[in-house]
């Protein structure tokens, strides 16, 4: 995300230079709501482009900025500095509320919710006497900055783009982080979810709070700008058409990009006004034919670039390549590491494990256990429900009964996430990688248990000495399973078989007590199987205890030293890999004979 430094770094340059220039006031206008409408679209690539959470409430959230500063002033002659902070306040209250009701919809659900909402809050704002009801509030005082009045249009601007700009520093260094990594981890439509952040440990539904809190805030600045740049306020700027326009913006500039952001007020805002002008022109008569035009382009656009325009724009300057920096060039304190257990110590302990889903028994009382320093495989026939019984340990999947007990703890019925803390990591059968994070960045997702940096200290660029530990042991363990070379390759772009290597990096980076490997061979040449089997064979000697599943028989045979042969969901033996190999309930099982 570093890379995004380069076009904030122009823009700013661009338009504090404006309005020196002897340009006419109509483009100081503008660039002024060009400016304000860009802040909410950036809360939106937050919220919608990196989470994947689609709002049309925005617009909302920017009356209660506008209308709690212009209420302030106007009733009992405070600062709108004070006004600002009320906002905010009264903002972050709101959007805490609301998001704590709404973002644990899915689907279509949530977008139809915040429709409610945003309806809610229009009607409110139009029928309270205090607030003037549909007429408003006039009379609001200009902005003061020491002593000096931001009256003048040109005198706000710099203000106006100031928000805007550190709005936009602020989400690139938010999404380059600690809690970025996660943001960026939960969005379905770019390859995330929420199955492997809370495996890692991270409360998706927490980053999803903060993302809606710090989008909410976004708008409720604009709010303010624009109420004290209007001198009055009135519920029509707030409605749903707004909320509408703010994320027609956001995904015609490019819902995944900060730039994005500005590129889509600036389209929409310029293109509006010129359509406003020509249209009535050309069909002869007056009506919001605009409207039409934009859904149009929309689809057009869409069409050709499904990411927005501003990807178009940046290819048109080439992207520097990060060069690879090897773990000791830039030293680090190690990050904290988990107490280890004494040799031979029960770590894993699974009792009589079942899962019925209906009247399917997928799991039908499982039991076995891992001593620290164990290489455990779960092996057995397709459908015989290895998988479901990883998801069960780790905390994926509810039990139906059964217990499972990990270092001395009962752990059934935590989320995933509690389980990762006390000390379990694992891999997945299927790959969950983000493919547009580079493979240093999917790796230290594995650190987020051993650090603490939180969203505001990521915005305010505090954590990076910890960022420099958290990268290092990432890039340590990339080594370690010999891919340090590609560590500045978007993951994305890796063949299947590093793919689960940066997976099992990924595992190893939190610092695991027990390791849960799914299918950790799948898709590996021959030698990267034998290099693979002996990180394995190190971290056991280590102390590092693995239960794997495998379908690699020779791979399983020569690496672990018990085995678990599991057949439509029951245990069919556990023995030593000679016992397994000698038999004749392994042989039935596989080929359906006992000869």
């Amino acid at each position: 995300m570093n890379g995004s430094i380069k076009p904030l770094a122009a823009l700013a340059l661009a338009v504090f230079i404006v309005p020196w220039l002897p340009v006419p006031d109509f483009w100081i206008t503008q660039l002024n709501y060009i400016g304000m409408y860009a802040l909410v679209a950036l809360g939106l690539v937050l919220l919608t482009g990196i989470g994947g959470l689609t709002s049309f409430g925005q617009a909302a959230f920017a009356g209660i900025g506008a209308y709690s500063s212009a209420y302030l002033c106007t009733h009992f002659g405070l600062s709108p500095w004070i006004g600002l902070a009320a906002g905010l306040v009264l903002t972050a209250a709101a959007s805490l509320v609301l998001g704590w009701l709404t973002l644990r919809m899915s689907g279509h659900y949530l977008p139809l919710a915040t429709i409610a909402w945003s309806l809610a809050l229009f009607y409110t704002m139009g029928n309270l006497e205090a607030l003037g009801k549909y007429d408003g509030l006039l009379g609001v005082p200009p902005i003061e900055l020491f002593g000096f009045s931001l009256k003048a249009e040109r005198r706000i601007y710099g203000l106006i783009w100031l928000a805007a700009l550190a709005g936009a520093l602020a989400v690139v260094h938010l999404l380059d982080s600690r809690p970025g990594r996660v943001m960026r981890a939960l969005n379905l439509n770019r390859g995330g979810g929420t199955t492997m952040p809370e495996a890692m440990g991270a409360s998706t539904f927490r980053y999803k709070v903060v993302m809606f809190v710090i989008a909410a805030q976004l708008a409720s600045v604009s709010g303010w700008l624009f109420a004290h740049l209007q001198r009055s306020v009135n519920p029509s700027p707030f409605g749903i058409k707004f909320g509408i326009e703010y994320l027609f913006m956001a995904v015609l500039g490019g819902v995944g990009s900060v730039w994005g952001a500005f590129t889509g007020a600036a389209l929409v805002k310029l293109t509006e006004d010129q359509l406003q002008v020509w249209l009535p022109r050309l069909l002869g008569s007056a009506g919001s034919y605009e409207i039409i035009v934009f859904g149009i382009v929309l689809v057009i656009v869409l069409q050709v670039s499904p990411q927005g325009v501003w990807p178009l724009i940046a290819r048109l300057w080439p992207a520097r390549k990060a060069t690879v920096t090897p773990p000791d060039a830039e030293p680090a304190a190690p990050l904290a590491a988990r107490d280890k257990p004494a040799r031979g110590e029960l770590l894993l302990d699974v009792r009589a494990v079942r899962k019925a889903f209906g009247g399917l028994v997928a799991v039908n009382d499982i039991s076995f256990a891992i001593k620290a320093g164990d290489i455990v495989g779960l092996i057995g026939p397709n459908g015989a429900g290895k998988s479901t019984t990883f998801n069960l340990v780790s905390g994926v999947l509810p039990l139906t009964s059964g217990e499972v007990w990990l270092r001395g703890k009962r752990v059934d019925g935590l989320p995933s996430r509690t389980v990762a803390r006390m000390g379990l990591s694992r891999t997945f059968q299927h790959v969950k990688l983000v493919p547009d994070m580079t493979v240093l960045e999917n790796v230290a997702l594995g650190t987020y248990l051993r650090t603490r940096s939180g969203s505001v200290a990521a915005m305010l660029r505090l954590d990076r000495a910890e960022e420099r530990r958290a990268l290092h042991e990432a890039a340590r363990q990339l080594e370690r399973v010999g891919l340090a070379a590609q560590q500045h390759e978007l993951a994305g772009n890796l063949a299947l078989g590093p793919q689960r290597l940066v997976e099992i990096a990924r595992a190893l980076a939190s610092d695991p007590a027990v390791l849960l490997l799914d299918e950790p061979a799948a898709g590996l040449r021959h030698q990267e199987k034998q290099a693979l089997a002996a990180v394995l064979r190190q971290l056991k000697a280590e102390g590092l205890s693995l239960l794997l599943v495998e379908h690699d028989m020779d791979f399983v045979m020569n690496l672990t030293d018990r085995i678990v042969v599991m057949e439509f969901g029951t245990r069919l033996i556990e023995g030593t890999p000679a016992e397994v190999q000698a038999s004749p309930e392994v042989r039935a099982a596989y080929l359906g004979t006992e000869h």
